[in-house]
Parts: structure tokens; C-alpha cells; sequence
């Protein structure tokens, strides 16, 4: 996952001083928001000077069409408008070369972003208040971010807001392409050491999975009293997740049923193919975690195990199914 620092949000150090900082630690981008004020440009002319590292411009403005010289002008690699403040459709020169982001709040449902899905690259989920420094992730998110995956899977996601470190690990573990960091980076009193942090699985966090899970909504699920076979494998292949979870009437976790299990019951009757059946191919011990776990817990949790771990199904204290946790993207990611 790419790390962009926002460089307004230090009120210390010049802009010359904190890029050339920025440089030495090889962060990925530079972030720059710009609040409807061209002066922004002043500022990346110095940048593309003493700078090889790629611009990403936030505009936030009702007006987007006088940046278009200058954005034609000055060649910025990334440049995202905000959704709320534009008044009328936006319409790009041909000759614009920039990665065209489109940034929402969190309180702007995912289906606006339909009208743009010709124009955009990526989307940035402003998951704090746009243009403002130093508030906290709103966690509602994370399910917007699953929402937009699944609507929109050729699309990038950016994140820009309250992103610390375990924040920074669970949006690499959804799949997010970059995320923007400016209090808790480039306020840093060492830099360095938070930038590392942004990058690293070693975190103590408060985060919980249910925060951040697959729901039961979004999982494939087949019922542990009547399902065949061929339901099991119709649902493994439906949700493309390499899994499928039992339950009971009760809603109880009783099994998962993965790639691996359909595999070894094959195996296991290649010679009598016709008689495997459902109870062949299912796990009814899987690991599994609860929905209280935190993103550290969990980390230990499969560090700890005997056995690579791809997924988890987590469940409630009365073991009923809650929801998955799965790292294919993280694994992607790193």
C-alpha cells in the first residue's frame, strides 16, 4: 500500500525543508490540498523542482474548470475533486494526462459515484472531515470501501483521513491502493519512525475485527441440514473467496468447507467419485476467532498457528456466526 504524506498538515517546516525530509524516507507521494486557492501551484512548481516524487492533488472546489490550465500545465500525476462541492458535471480536457480521483465523505452514499465511472481512476474516502486536519476515522467506512470493491472492482481505493497505524493495517488488509497521512505522519516528532509504523504488521491496536469483517451478509453460507454438494461447491464458486461456511438453524458455526477440503475429499474417493459427498469435504473443527478479538490479538492469533492461514470465520460467544476475516488482499498488498 502506498503511503501519500500530506504536506499542509505540518505548520512548522517549509515546504522545500519537509519534501526534501519526505524524499530521504522515500515516502510514495506528496498530498496537497487545495482549498479553491491556485496558489497551491506556487507551492508544486517549488516541489517539481527539488522533487521526483509524484503529486497528489486534492481539489475542493465549485469551480474545477480554472484549475484545468494549470493542471494541464504543470503535468500533477494524481488529481481527485471533491464530489459535494462540484455543481455541474465534470467534463476533463483530452489533453489531461493526471490519474483522475473523485473524493466523497463519509455521509455520501456509493452510488454517486456511477455518474463518474467513465472519468475516475480511483476514489478517496474522506473519512474525516475534507481539508482539516488531525480528526478520527470514522469506521463506518470500512463497509463503504467493501461497497465500492464490489461495485467498482477495476477502480483504486485512496483513503484520506485519521490514518495511524492500525488503521494503516486494516486498510491493507482490505485491498486500499493508498492512504493520505498528515497529523499522524508529518507531525511526527520523528518521521521516520511513524512512516514505519504506517508500513508495519507490529502494532498494538484497539481496532476490533468486527469493525472491519466481511458480514454475514457478504459471505457465501450454506445451511448444515439439508445442503448438498452441490450446493457447497455452487457457493465456494459464487463468492469466488475459496471457502463457504456451515451453520445450523440456530445460525451456528458447524463447519467451512475450502478449496483445500474439496481437494482432499477427491482424493479421498478418486476411486469412487459417484459417492462423494457433502460430509467428504468438510472441516467441522475450523480456526476460527471471536468478534471481540482486536486486530493485535488476531495478528498473534495467526502468528501463532501451526498451519498458514488465508481466512478466519469469526462467531459471537454463543458461536454463532459473525462474520470472516480474509487476507487475500493483504497477502496481494505486501
Amino acid at each position: 500500500m502506498k503511503i501519500s504524506a500530506s504536506i499542509y498538515s505540518n505548520k512548522t517546516k517549509g515546504v522545500e525543508t519537509l519534501v526534501k525530509e519526505l524524499d530521504d524516507l522515500k515516502v510514495d507521494f506528496l498530498h496537497i490540498d487545495c482549498n479553491d486557492d491556485v496558489s497551491v501551484f506556487d507551492d508544486i512548481v517549488i516541489i517539481k523542482t527539488i522533487s521526483k516524487t509524484p503529486i497528489d492533488l486534492h481539489i475542493i472546489s465549485s469551480d474545477p474548470e480554472k484549475y484545468y490550465p494549470y493542471l494541464l500545465k504543470h503535468n500533477v500525476d494524481f488529481v481527485t475533486f471533491q464530489h459535494e462541492n462540484l455543481t455541474a458535471p465534470l467534463h476533463l480536457p483530452k489533453e489531461l494526462k493526471s490519474k483522475i480521483g473523485i473524493a466523497i465523505v463519509t455521509e455520501t452514499p456509493i452510488s454517486v459515484l456511477e455518474q463518474y465511472k467513465d472519468k475516475m481512476d480511483f476514489v478517496l474516502f474522506m473519512t474525516t472531515t475534507p481539508g482539516q486536519s488531525g480528526g478520527l476515522f470514522n469506521k463506518e467506512n470500512f463497509k463503504k470501501i467493501r461497497e465500492f470493491r464490489q461495485l467498482f472492482p477495476d477502480k483504486k481505493i485512496h483513503v484520506d483521513g485519521g490514518v495511524n497505524d492500525e488503521v494503516s493495517f486494516v486498510l491493507r488488509n482490505m485491498g486500499v491502493y493508498s492512504v493520505v497521512s498528515g497529523s499522524y505522519l508529518v507531525n511526527s516528532n520523528v518521521i521516520g519512525h511513524a512512516l514505519h509504523n504506517l508500513r508495519n504488521d507490529n502494532i498494538q491496536s484497539h481496532i476490533l475485527v468486527s469493525d472491519f469483517m466481511l458480514t454475514k451478509e457478504e459471505l457465501p453460507i450454506v445451511s448444515s441440514k439439508d445442503s448438498l454438494l452441490i450446493d457447497a461447491l455452487q457457493s465456494i464458486e459464487k463468492y469466488a473467496l475459496g471457502f463457504t461456511m456451515m451453520v445450523d438453524e440456530e445460525g451456528k458455526l458447524t463447519g467451512l468447507i475450502s478449496n483445500a477440503d474439496v481437494r482432499k475429499g477427491l482424493i479421498k474417493k478418486i476411486n469412487s467419485l459417484n459417492e462423494l459427498i457433502i460430509k467428504d469435504v468438510i472441516n467441522s473443527n475450523p480456526i476460527k476467532i471471536t468478534n471481540t478479538f482486536t486486530i493485535s490479538e488476531m495478528l498473534n492469533f495467526v502468528k501463532n498457528s501451526k498451519i498458514p492461514i488465508l481466512y478466519l470465520p469469526v462467531v459471537n460467544k454463543e458461536n454463532k456466526l459473525a462474520g470472516a476475516i480474509t487476507f487475500n488482499n493483504l497477502i496481494k498488498g505486501e
